[in-house]
């Protein structure tokens, strides 16, 4: 297997709860002998959040600087072994959590969809998901093989390809002869390998482009954005070489699929015009045959583009598992999980019960002590230097967006707009065989939201339960 991983590598690397009393009588101690209790053993790794995913200071003369949604857990002394039976994951896999949302076969299925016995991995996919992301990512393509490799997800080299949103022969403005930078801070190379690996993963047949993006400013993600759109709906960039102006697909083109974007910034004023995306704005989302999805964020509140009428916001869940054994005990909401209601966008045809645009749509899991396994060799600068571990686990909700785009895709229906298929999951959200309810956990401000067994601010309409009624 290791040279047959090597030989692909190569390929790609060369192609581009405690609770109070309630009121009452005071509580009696028994007198009884009380035994110590359980010895709960410190998480398995360290928890670290990339200055990335931290609110970013806004340009002089910009609308947004956009952050990364990934929560980063260094795992000490875990990692994937070469070849299954796996053993001491703990953490998701392809396999536990296609097992988890139905997404193979009922016979493919092992109890409890234990990550370290679960071996099926999803199956389809077609057409086009582009990722956008701010950065380069040289690691990104032998990244990708190697963790397709570990997890028998089938890849191969013509299915991914890195496009820059300026053209490859030309380079960032002012950093003549560089291409695309790679992030200072580090953090937008995880988020790299995490879309693309699990877009993949979830959509192993469908075509990925990674659109690099020179910056996570406005105005160059608003142009990888146009060039996403083209890529999904004519398999082109359409950009004019001589000035990086990006132009439109040939009239008549039919491409479908969707776009995936893991990052997000506060909401700002302008962000629901509609100027045919001359700037970053809601019609940069309206690409016919195109379904965007975006990342609900980390923390309280809400995000954009998130909150766009236009896009299906991707929420986050816990996955309980026995610390011991993994086997799954329940989902929940992830209490550091995005959600809310926008000042900004008015209440879309799709949604019922509340006065604006209010987010989560569909959630996925996102916590970073429940997360995914990620393989990424582009170290963060200064953190753990020569010893980055390579296989880390990430959560927040930069998973759950190329995850949920994968997850739609594979499900083959391919929705003339977001409109369309998020009027489609609203429809079909009381389904029980097309989606679970989430009514455990809480989220938001204070904790004040309840996740429940209708739509909530925690996890939307809840989590996929197959690939039907998508």
């Amino acid at each position: 297997m290791a040279v047959v991983a090597a030989v692909l590598v190569f390929a790609f690397a060369m192609s581009g709860l405690a609770q109070e009393s309630g009121p009452g009588s005071p509580r009696t101690v028994s007198e009884s002998v009380q035994l110590a209790p359980p010895r709960v053993p410190s998480a398995p790794g360290t928890l670290f959040i990339p200055k990335s995913s931290q609110p970013q200071t806004v340009p002089a003369g910009h609308k947004f600087a956009a952050h990364t949604n990934v929560e980063i857990l260094l795992p000490h002394g875990l990692k994937p072994e070469e070849a299954p039976p796996f053993s001491d994951y703990g953490y998701e896999t392809p396999a536990s959590l296609a097992c988890h949302y139905g997404l193979v076969a009922a016979g493919a299925n092992i109890p409890n969809c234990n990550p370290n016995s679960t071996t099926a991995v999803p199956a389809g996919g077609s057409n086009t998901i582009a990722i956008v992301d701010a950065y380069d990512d040289p690691s990104a393509p032998g990244d990708l093989a190697w963790f397709s490799l570990q997890f028998g997800v089938p890849l191969t080299v013509s299915q991914f390809q890195v496009v820059w949103a300026n053209t490859s022969m030309s380079s960032c403005p002012g950093i003549s002869g560089m291409g695309v930078p790679t992030d200072p801070m580090g953090g937008w190379e995880v988020e790299e390998s995490l879309d693309i690996e699990w877009a993949h993963a979830m959509a192993p047949d469908a075509n990925i482009y990674l659109v690099e993006a020179c910056s996570s400013s406005d105005t160059d993600l608003q142009q990888a954005l146009l060039v996403a759109n083209n890529l999904v709906q004519c398999g082109q960039t359409e950009i004019d070489p001589s000035s990086d102006t990006v132009g439109t697909c040939p009239a008549g083109s039919t491409g479908k699929g969707e776009v995936s974007m893991s990052w997000g910034s506060g909401e700002f004023i302008g962000e629901n015009a509609n100027d045919g995306c001359l700037t970053a704005d809601d019609s940069c989302f309206t690409t016919p045959g195109v379904v965007y999805f975006a990342a609900a964020g980390d923390s309280p509140g809400v995000i954009w583009p998130g909150t766009s009428p236009n896009v299906v916001s991707a929420g986050g869940t816990t996955i309980r598992r026995n610390p011991t054994t993994f086997n799954f005990i329940q989902e929940a909401a992830w209490v550091y999980g995005g959600g809310g209601e926008s000042t900004i966008e008015p209440k879309p045809s799709y949604q019922s019960g509340v006065p604006n645009r209010a987010v989560p749509d569909l959630s996925f899991d996102a916590d970073p002590y429940t997360g995914v396994w990620v393989y990424d060799t582009f170290p963060i600068p200064t953190l753990y230097g020569d010893e980055w571990p390579e296989w880390i686990v990430v959560g927040g909700t930069s998973v759950s967006a190329p995850s949920l785009a994968g997850i739609v895709n594979a499900a083959g229906s391919f929705a003339a707009s977001t409109n369309a298929e998020l009027t489609t999951i609203y429809h079909n959200q009381g389904t029980a065989a097309y989606f679970t309810r989430i009514p455990n956990g809480f989220c938001g401000f204070y904790m004040g939201f309840t996740a429940g067994p209708n739509w909530d601010f925690c996890t939307g309409v809840g989590v996929v339960n197959s690939y039907t009624g998508k």
